[in-house]
């Protein structure tokens, strides 16, 4: 059984549509031209073959089409809330594996797989000259599945766009994409060139609730009236994307082997997909202890600039730290990581740039914790300590210091855990961490039960380990020396 067909659905999710009178359909306007962007000319409209195609979907059941924003890799899981959107259009592969989540129309497009290459490398063809070395996909989908096939390092993204930047810059040593994906960023990328001609033909179709057998006989006569009438072979020469593979559309068949995968489930597979995890979670850690170190040091610095530094740097230590906590985590992983790279060609890998933007930003909370375990130090010692004979710098080395830290440790260490789970952020720059490896096996999967507790084991495991280390540390340094 589906995990889609688990959900609730209306009687007549068609009878639905048509009292309603639209359409809606779930997207991501993330995904770029061909399929679906912005007009330059009119920001709040949309254009694309794939908004072409729902417009005429929806006119060919007598309502109108609804685009409906929902991230490209979530779009299986939406599905199954019937409150959200009707089907999904959105470069849908027709794979045994998206069959084993949800029905799936006849095709409404033929794509194939096409490696593209900086201008000068050589020697690359096909996917097997790239064993063992990184290539650039987008995540869950064919490209991806066939990229770990092969034994290429599969660097996984959330969009069609990031990637071939980071193939100009020379993080990747190819992508792995779907034909019309390639065939637009190349016009933007004369710096790149496909490697070989497409390969691994697939298809796109429509997405529906399984219960909804009525909603779905009607997208399949529209889908074979409009290859019958010219519809699609209009909308997709507007694009340039008609020809002869769009032709085989006609007269496709479903492959007589063409059911859904086996179901697959983290508990009845947990010996493949623990140690998967496992692996991921050592990238989590390593991300996460080397951002930590920056974080107190660098920190510890803004602190001490901004409560002793002259004026200038008192200013610039102010700055920072409100810059950092003032701006989203995420928009400074971009800056670093692809920012630096386009700009001043510093062409960071993703684990250090991980590592500089969660030490960065957690920098300024740390001077901040560090401020306030400072300043409570009752004011008399470093006074007492002045008139002894101490400078002022062996005062706050020996005496305000030591009690200071003490005082914002627990703050610290809090932190600490935080950054193990705000590590998953790191993500969006093709580094797979713990959250993002659950991500992909569990839309391979669709066991996100089964995987999500396994992941929340781990983090927890982790966590607690932190905790009590934190907690032997925090005794340690309150211990009574007298």
């Amino acid at each position: 059984m589906s995990w889609l067909s688990l959900s609730v659905t209306s009687a007549d999710t068609l009878a639905d549509v048509r009292a309603r009178g639209e359409l809606r359909y779930g997207n991501d306007a993330e995904g770029g031209a061909p399929y679906i962007f912005h007009d330059p000319a009119k920001p709040e409209e949309l254009l694309g073959f794939e908004v072409e195609f729902a417009d005429a979907l929806a006119a060919k059941l007598g309502v109108k089409a609804r685009f409906v924003q929902n991230n490209w890799d979530m779009l299986l899981p939406a599905l199954s809330d019937p409150e959200k959107f009707d089907v999904v259009i959105a470069a849908l592969e027709r794979t045994p594996e998206n069959l084993a989540k949800a029905a799936l129309s006849r095709p409404y497009f033929a794509y194939g797989q096409q490696l593209v290459v900086r201008r000068d490398t050589a020697n690359v063809t096909t996917l097997a000259d790239l064993r063992g070395r990184p290539v650039g996909v987008l995540s869950a989908s064919a490209s991806h599945r066939l990229a770990e096939a092969a034994g290429a390092v599969a660097k996984v993204y959330q969009d069609n766009v990031n990637y071939f930047s980071d193939l100009e810059v020379g993080r990747l040593d190819a992508v792995l994409t779907d034909s019309p994906i390639a065939s637009e960023n190349l016009k933007s990328h004369p710096q790149l060139k496909p490697a070989g001609e497409p390969f691994e033909p697939g298809y796109y179709a429509v997405a529906i609730r399984p219960a909804d057998t009525n909603l779905l006989a009607a997208i399949n006569d529209a889908i074979a009236a409009f290859l019958q009438d010219g519809t699609l072979q209009r909308i997709y020469s507007r694009y340039g994307l008609w020809n002869t593979q769009q032709e085989t559309l006609a007269t496709w068949q479903a492959p007589a082997d063409a059911g859904p995968a086996k179901r697959r489930t983290a508990w009845t597979e947990w010996r493949t997909y623990v140690p998967m995890l496992l692996r991921a979670s050592i990238t989590t850690i390593w991300v996460t202890c080397g951002g930590m170190l920056l974080a107190v040091i660098w920190g510890l610095c803004l602190a001490l600039l901004r409560l002793y530094g002259i004026a200038p740097l008192r200013w610039l230590a102010i700055a920072y730290i409100e810059v950092f906590r003032g701006t989203p985590l995420l928009l400074q992983i971009y800056f670093i990581y692809f920012g630096l790279a386009q700009q001043l060609g510093l062409k960071l890998s993703a684990g250090l740039a991980a590592v500089l933007s969660l030490g960065l930003n957690y920098a300024a909370n740390e001077a901040e914790n560090y401020r306030a375990g400072i300043q409570a130090v009752p004011k008399g010692q470093s006074e007492a300590a002045l008139a002894l004979g101490m400078s002022q710098w062996l005062a706050l080395r020996r005496i305000i210091l030591p009690q200071g830290l003490r005082i914002s440790l627990p703050s610290v260490t809090n932190d600490f855990i935080a950054m193990f789970k705000d590590s998953s952020i790191v993500s969006v720059i093709a580094l797979v961490e713990l959250t993002k490896e659950f991500q992909i096996r569990a839309l391979d999967t669709g066991d996100y039960l089964g995987l999500g507790a396994m992941t929340a084991a781990i983090y927890f495991a982790i966590s607690y380990l932190a905790s009590l280390g934190a907690g032997w540390l925090e005794r340690r340094l309150h211990r009574d020396r007298r």
